[in-house]
């Protein structure tokens, strides 16, 4: 259909059209055409699209918690250092 000089080779069985061999593709073990292949993935969503959302926002979460907990150590580990430890005496 898109190339109408060339033999068709094959027949999408999703819009009937005919189509030669470089208008077609194989999917799910069937030769479907551009256009149809188009329509076919907008339709199928991937299985774990609101799982892998939901895990980054979860990892995301942990991921702040964890260097919040770490700047908090580190800020009480500098307010136990005595303030002897600062004085040089010499200036």
């Amino acid at each position: 259909m898109n190339h109408s000089q060339r033999e068709a080779s094959a027949r999408c069985p999703e819009c009937g059209r005919f189509f030669c061999r470089e208008c077609i593709t194989e999917h799910d073990d069937r030769v479907l055409c551009a256009s149809c292949l188009v329509k076919i993935a907008r339709r199928e969503k991937p299985a774990g699209s609101r799982w892998s959302l939901v895990m980054r926002v979860a990892l995301a979460s942990f991921s702040f918690a964890v260097v919040l907990i770490v700047l908090l150590m580190l800020g009480n580990f500098l307010l136990s250092i005595p303030s002897e430890f600062h004085d040089t005496g010499g200036f």
